[in-house]
């Protein structure tokens, strides 16, 4: 088993934290168990202002599924929640993110992670940091609480 991967949950459409707790059960079923969640957290959109907030929530899993085969479980269980194809950064019944995977760093065509805009966006290094203020990002070598101390918005 793999240790310290961790995910991001995002909603903003429809009862957003259902759509949270079923993510969390589907992946716990899907692709890896649950080790530890934080608490949501409402946060303004990102990249796309002009849509309703998200409610968010880190993850802490551990899997023997490998970076690939994690993110096309996380996309089905996606769907399976109720995701659509909308537009880029727009309103989303769910939004499953593949934030660390181990120290493991993945650059593929269809996956990169860690995730590259981790280090901009404060609505994911919040939760995160209830989790693991002190892991390291692989690439960057700072803990997740010091890019949350670096992060602008």
């Amino acid at each position: 088993m793999i240790q310290n991967i961790f995910l991001l949950l995002g909603s903003n459409v429809g009862d957003r934290h259902a759509h949270l707790r079923a993510a969390r059960r589907l992946i716990d079923l899907k692709a890896g168990q649950e080790l530890f969640h934080s608490e949501e957290y409402e946060t303004a959109p990102w990249g796309k202002t002009d849509q309703a907030a998200f409610l968010n929530q880190a993850l802490q899993i551990e899997t023997d599924l490998s970076p690939l085969d994690l993110l096309h479980a996380l996309k089905g269980i996606e769907k399976e929640v109720g995701r659509t194809e909308t537009e880029r950064w727009g309103p989303r019944v769910i939004d499953i993110d593949i934030l660390f995977y181990g120290s493991d760093i993945v650059d593929l065509p269809e996956l990169k992670v860690p995730h590259p805009y981790l280090p901009q966006r404060r609505f994911a290094l919040e939760p995160l940091s209830e989790l693991a203020p002190d892991f390291v990002h692989p690439a960057l070598h700072l803990t997740v609480k010091e890019l949350l101390d670096h992060c602008g918005g």
